[in-house]
């Protein structure tokens, strides 16, 4: 079996915006690569022409069908927890659906935001940094949920890092990071992919100069790995792991 590599967002546009790069230049490599998005993002300011958040969740649906495709993802999932409410789910049950979907698709690499929230701050994305942190570790444990059959261990825990702030909001503590991500290979493909979020153009216009200026790599800090080791710095998300 190849690498796989597994990331999990709160909001559709999450998946191109923070982690295009990396879920483009995986599938040049010929990595399967499986993106869970928690929320439909029915509460975002931004609507396109939606007249409801039913109508609004379904739009962004297809919005991030579409992004996916563009970035090459192998296989994702949008699941149907409450955008702006993710701090209220059930933590061990909310938990128990990634570790499902770990031990099914067996990552060797996580990657997903780190406890800052991203570049926004915004708390859905601290609690899915919280809730996959949780199920790298307990997708390994039998005592966590006895009735998993399948135990597994991926490799490596990423966080999403970054050295600049987006204009306007309140900066975030990022953890330093220990990879930097040349995506420049993918940057029209990233792009291309957040242009599929139409009901977001707004939010595009927001950025679009932090994307031009910032938007040649990516970086993220190593948080959890198989053996203990000392921190460093690194280009590649899977140095040294065997397909």
């Amino acid at each position: 079996m190849g690498l796989r590599l597994m990331c999990v967002v709160a909001h559709p546009d999450d998946e191109c915006f923070g982690f295009g790069g990396a879920l483009a230049l995986a599938a040049d490599r010929g990595i399967e690569t499986y993106v869970v998005c928690l929320t439909d993002g029915q509460a975002a300011t931004n609507r396109g022409d939606a007249a409801s958040g039913e109508a609004l969740g379904a739009m962004r649906r297809e919005e991030f069908r579409a992004s996916c495709e563009v970035l090459g993802v192998t296989e994702y999932e949008l699941l149907d927890y409450q955008d702006a409410q993710l701090e209220f789910a059930e933590f061990s049950v909310a938990v128990g659906r990634l570790v499902e979907r770990m031990q099914r698709f067996r990552p060797d690499v996580v990657i997903t935001f780190g406890g800052d929230g991203g570049q926004n701050s915004h708390p859905d994305h601290m609690m899915a940094s919280m809730l996959t942190t949780a199920a790298f570790h307990w997708a390994g444990q039998a005592k966590r949920y006895p009735d998993a059959t399948k135990l597994h261990k991926a490799k490596r825990l990423y966080y999403l890092s970054a050295d600049f702030s987006i204009p306007g909001r309140p900066p975030a503590m990022r953890i330093p990071w220990t990879v930097v991500l040349d995506i420049r290979s993918a940057k029209e493909r990233k792009l291309k992919a957040f242009l599929m979020h139409v009901s977001q153009a707004p939010l595009m216009e927001k950025v679009k100069m932090v994307f031009e200026e910032h938007g040649d790599d990516e970086r993220y800090a190593l948080v959890a790995a198989m053996e203990p080791q000392a921190a460093r710095m690194g280009t590649d998300l899977f140095e040294g792991l065997d397909g």
